[in-house]
């Protein structure tokens, strides 16, 4: 390659950093927008409603964690781990559902815009690095996180799934993540509102599941799964997972999120609505799938 090449290259990278944080900003612009037009459409419902038209007018405002968002992006080059077409995914679908529940596995650069794009809604974030955890909170205390600790490790995925094939606590008509510790890809000593909660929307983009001794992604895909079928409020469960074309997180999508409620696939990012089992019409109870 030239060496003129290389410097047009560099050049193009350097444009695209400081492109993205802009069009994260333009993402967050677009969720004050929306709800703008929505206050829009309902103005003509308040005419007779004395303070509610201002009530409306403050319900349908930028939040603080919004405005700060976009000062963030605005002034920042460092970039999300997802790209834009990836968090295009997730958006489409919080412009329909939020508020919301928002689950998301992992706490990084994206966080805030998470938060943002959720407005008025409930977002937490489960890290396992606790000094991550203080050192985000520090910059962004507005966001919701806690650390947590996993029981698994990436190595023992294979294991992972035969034991979930002869463990009945594992199987789909009598899985339970608080407190199922014999289920070892169940989820356990996590925070309440981890279990207390219905979530809408759950993402996967952590813990690490790059190396033989991290914790892998193999248990938040099964929790999600459970999750998502005992979810007792109407619609179904959205479950985004990251980094979905690894062997790991490929093999044990196909088994719990299953590849029939697979329904976008964006560079690394696989989309899945998945339905609670109240309105699954399976004779199988002993798979997921």
């Amino acid at each position: 390659m030239g060496k003129e090449k290389v410097v047009k290259n560099r050049n193009f990278l350097a444009d695209k950093i400081w492109v993205f944080p802009f069009a994260i900003v333009g993402l967050i612009a677009g969720a004050i927008l929306i709800s703008s037009f929505i206050k829009a459409a309902d103005d003509h419902l308040l005419c007779s409603r004395g303070n509610s038209r201002s009530q409306a007018v403050d319900e349908y405002s930028a939040t603080p964690i919004q405005l700060e968002a976009i000062r963030h992006y605005a002034t920042s080059r460092i970039v999300p781990q997802q790209n834009f077409d990836e968090i295009s995914v997730t958006f489409d679908v919080l412009k329909k559902r939020a508020p919301c529940n928002f689950l998301v596995f992992g706490l990084g650069y994206d966080s805030i815009m998470w938060t943002a794009l959720n407005p008025r809604g409930y977002t937490i974030f489960l890290e396992e690095d606790p000094k991550w955890v203080q050192k985000v909170l520090k910059d962004a205390p507005f966001l919701h996180a806690h650390a947590v600790q996993y029981r698994t490790q990436l190595q023992q995925a294979d294991d992972l799934l035969s034991h979930y094939r002869s463990e009945p606590s594992c199987s789909p008509s009598k899985a339970y993540l608080r407190g199922n510790e014999n289920c070892k890809l169940a989820l356990t000593g996590f925070p309440d509102e981890f279990y207390d909660t219905e979530w809408d929307l759950i993402m996967i983009d952590a813990p690490r599941g790059f190396f033989a001794e991290g914790p892998g992604r193999m248990a938040p895909i099964f929790s999600a799964a459970v999750m998502a079928r005992n979810r007792k409020g109407s619609g179904v469960t959205h479950v985004f997972l990251h980094d979905a074309t690894r062997k790991v997180e490929k093999a044990f999508a196909s088994e719990f999120l299953c590849r029939k409620y697979l329904v976008h696939k964006v560079g690394r990012l696989w989309h899945f609505e998945i339905p609670s089992a109240a309105n699954i019409n399976s004779d199988d109870d002993d798979q997921f799938c």
